[in-house]
This record gives structure tokens, sequence and C-alpha cells, in this order.
């Protein structure tokens, strides 16, 4: 079976690093992420990721506590950085070629963002991973996956989490919770129990089409069913 999408925006959060942790990286845990990564970029893929950094510091949580946003949510960013070479040494330990790029300029660790450059990257064969979310504060690392998807021409956000899908209800809580299999941005945006990702960063996709597909990434084999088009989250577009 061919893959159902050949350029795809992957955005994973930083607790799929963590492995047994409860903060910092796992070398294991990024293996993990990588060895999925590795078995849909051998299908042909072109890959484009984006990690968030919750597992070594939130921006807006630090704000809550004392520091100045827009410093928060830099220190947010360069946590991002951090995951970002952690990912990129697992996969190229286990033979893909990737090519970090920020947001904010750091010669010495990384390329800075340049559209053209990226995509080349991926015709290249070359998993791109992209740092420091859009490189401006008050802005989260979901609406820079959004933004960089819309840039790099994907088609589609892959937003891996730790359920398999959006349910109408905390699933954790209520055994009783039901999944959607599809649902429009609208909803996902003006429900109140639902969790897909920011209202900035769904309204982006929205605003331009672009399909949100979240999945269980902690699932071995689940970005490889995604690719695939098997019905294993849940996909939000315009009609539902």
């Amino acid at each position: 079976m061919e893959p159902k999408y050949k350029r795809v925006l992957l955005k994973i959060g930083g607790e799929a690093l963590l492995g047994d942790r409860q903060y910092g990286i796992s070398p294991q845990a990024c293996t993990d992420v990588a060895t999925q990564i590795k078995e849909v970029h051998d299908l042909g893929v072109q890959i484009g990721l984006v990690i968030g950094a919750g597992n070594i510091f939130r921006g807006i949580s630090a704000s809550k506590n004392g520091i100045e946003r827009a410093t928060a949510d830099y220190m947010g960013m360069l946590a991002t950085v951090m995951n970002a070479l952690a990912m990129q040494d697992a996969l190229e330990k286990i033979g893909a070629e990737t090519r970090v790029q920020t947001a904010i300029e750091m010669r010495a660790v990384a390329e800075s963002f340049i559209r053209r450059k990226a995509i080349r990257h991926m015709e290249k064969g070359r998993i791109v991973i992209l740092a420091a979310g859009t490189g401006n504060p008050y802005v989260t690392t979901d609406s820079g996956a959004s933004l960089r998807a819309l840039e790099l021409n994907c088609e589609i956000v892959l937003k891996a989490t730790k359920v398999d899908g959006v349910y109408d209800k905390d699933p954790m809580e209520h055994p009783d919770a039901k999944r959607f299999k599809t649902m429009t941005y609208v909803d996902a945006v003006t429900n109140p129990d639902i969790n897909v990702m920011d209202a900035s960063g769904i309204s982006l996709c929205m605003d331009n089409n672009m399909p949100i597909y979240v999945f269980n990434l902690f699932e071995p084999g689940n970005l490889k069913r995604a690719i695939m088009g098997e019905d294993i989250g849940t996909l939000v577009t315009a009609k539902g």
C-alpha cells in the first residue's frame, strides 16, 4: 500500500521524550520515537518535525510563577532546541539524515529557518526538525507547527499525543468517553471539553484548510498507521 500522505508536519509534545523520567530527556524514549519516524520516512514520506518543550520548560507555566511572559517564552524556545538536537542524534544513530533549523539564529548548533531551504532538504530525503517555535513570544509550538506546515506545503498536521484521538470528555477520567472519528475546526475551537491544540493553531489551519490528525504516538507503529490512512485517531477538517 502507498502512504496516504507524501509530505507531513509531525508535532510531538516534549513529554514523548520523557520515557520513565519525570523531567528531562530519555535517550531510550528518543530512540523509540525516532524508530517510528524512520519507519515512515523509509516509505518515502517527507517529514517536518516540531517538538514541544514540556519535558524541560513550559513558558506559560513559568510566567504564572513570576517570570516575565516574553522571557519565559524565549526560555521555552531554547528548550525546544535541546529536544531537537536530542532527536537529531537519535535519528542519525539509526541511519536517518536530518537537519535542524531554528527560528532563533544559533549558527553553532543549527541552521536558521529558511523556507525554501527546508523544502529542499525534505525533497532530498532529509528529516527537517524545526525548533524554537516561530521565534516570537506569546506563540505556542502548536501554532508554530501549523505555520510551518503551511509554509512547507505539507498535506496535513499530525498531532501526536498520549490518547488515540479527540474525545467528548477526558478519557482518563471518564471510561464512557466517546472518541470522534472526525470533527470540524469550529467544534475543536469552541467546545471547552475538547483539547486538540491551542485556538490560534487551529484557527491558522482552519483559515488555510490544513487538516489536523490527532493520534496516539505511544502505541508502537501508530505513526505508520496514521500515514497509511488507518482509522486510529481523529481527523479535524472544515466539514468534519
